[in-house]
């Protein structure tokens, strides 16, 4: 097969991400903000394109100038942003995130009538999923129409022009009209996927299928404590299609799953936390790089663990993701691969 345009075309959510820059404060004392760009799959965008991949985004939105100011970053970093659609009557979204090291990292969703959730199979249909190596889509593309069928269809098209799906499950709970509905909608999927993504909660949120498990309050919270065994998560996810199941564990490391019972660990590389939100798209972007270029299992989710070490060092998402360059040094730094 020829060498396509685009190695990755990320699918899904974009924002103006609002980070405190009162380091320590309680949310309500914080007295400013540093406007930086966020969102899981544009987050993704940027991490593999400053790591060497030719990245394109298809997010949507608003004709407004936080849309601008989204554009025109992605365009800096050099992802390509032809195929991104405005929405009129919709606005692009936003989130404000708090940085209260080492365990609490509040955030606040604007996402009422946003316009990446208004992507449509049209926008699919003129997207370059037939020319890309790779589709990344994400669990918040499904959580409402008519993003959820576009998500959906370009996953189908993925399929019939072999394009390999990784899916990134990327719960947010209060995203949802009802979290368990995340499981449902996840399990309907996975038989288009080849590598699915995510931490432990997550993966135990998507195989939900006891769902007295997750009660109907949690609708109200970010993070539901989700109970539930993980190996029976894990191998609920891999029967139902993907290829290969990869858990990020944080300070754990990441492990990786495979349907007849094979496991790989990937070591961590310890760092001093100084804000959590934005690793898990480092660690994708990272795992995603590694994978494309052949890198095998272990050694590509030692990138994954890499670039997502360096971005809990450093203040936003998009914005702060480390080149290759910066990469190489911090390994080395730690004695190498």
């Amino acid at each position: 097969m020829s060498e396509r345009k685009y190695n990755i075309l990320a699918m899904g959510r974009s924002s103006i991400d609002l980070y405190s820059n009162d380091i320590g404060a309680p949310f309500p004392e914080i007295t400013s903000f540093g406007a930086f760009v966020g969102g899981c799959p544009t987050n993704i965008s940027v991490g593999t394109r400053r790591l060497g991949l030719r990245s394109a985004v298809l997010t949507a939105l608003g004709e407004d100038p936080v849309g601008d100011f989204i554009l025109k970053f992605l365009k800096d970093e050099g992802v390509e942003t032809k195929f991104i659609p405005r929405k009129p009557g919709h606005r692009t979204s936003a989130v404000v995130l708090g940085i209260e090291p080492p365990d609490r990292f509040p955030l606040v969703y604007y996402r009422e009538n946003c316009a990446d959730i208004e992507l449509t199979i049209d926008d699919v249909l003129a997207a370059p999923i037939a020319d890309s190596q790779a589709l990344l889509i994400s669990g918040t593309g499904l959580s409402k129409e008519p993003s959820r069928s576009a998500t959906i269809f370009a996953a189908e098209q993925a399929r019939h022009f072999g394009t390999k799906t990784i899916l990134d499950l990327d719960f947010r709970a209060d995203q949802w009209h009802d979290p368990r509905a995340f499981g449902v909608v996840i399990r309907s999927v996975l038989r288009l996927v080849d590598i699915a993504l995510g931490t432990e909660e997550e993966v135990k949120a998507a195989a939900l299928t006891d769902v007295s498990q997750l009660s109907i309050q949690h609708s109200q919270i970010s993070n539901p404590d989700i109970e539930g065994d993980i190996d029976t998560a894990i191998e609920t996810i891999l029967k139902d299609g993907p290829q290969v199941l990869v858990m990020k564990r944080g300070i754990k490391g990441a492990t990786v799953y495979f349907p007849n019972g094979a496991v790989v660990d990937a070591s961590p590389f310890p760092v001093e936390v100084y804000n959590t939100l934005g690793a898990g798209d480092a660690f994708a972007s990272g795992f995603i790089y590694g994978d494309l270029k052949g890198w095998g299992w272990e050694k590509s989710a030692r990138l994954g663990n890499a670039t997502g070490a360096i971005i809990v060092t450093r203040h936003g998402c998009a914005n702060f993701m480390p080149t290759m360059r910066e990469v190489e040094a911090f390994v080395k730094d730690r004695g190498g691969w």
